[in-house]
């Protein structure tokens, strides 16, 4: 793989996270925050998917890997949404 294509990756974890962040309602940081959360929902989405018996709906492959596009964006919202409950039953509704 080479710089290119993980800066692709990277733009594309990016994007994934800032929207599964918007769909939770709840945004954990910025843009560093967003690729992390990016890449683990591809972890994430894939996984539920798989549980639950669906088919990859729409993957982009870069440099021989394929990033699930639709499942990292729903796997950041399942994850920004469990973080987010977390703060607000530690923290309080008011320290957020």
């Amino acid at each position: 793989m080479t710089l290119t294509e993980f800066l692709i990756l990277l733009i594309i974890a990016a994007i994934c996270g800032a929207v599964g962040q918007s769909l939770a309602g709840f945004s954990l940081g910025g843009c560093f925050v967003s690729i992390v959360v990016g890449f683990i929902g591809a972890y994430i989405g894939p996984w539920i998917a798989g549980k639950l018996g669906l088919p990859e709906i729409f993957a982009i492959t870069v440099g021989g890997k394929t990033f699930p596009v639709i499942w990292a964006v729903i796997g950041s919202a399942v994850l920004t949404l469990v973080i987010g409950l977390i703060r607000r039953a530690v923290w309080g509704p008011d320290r957020l």
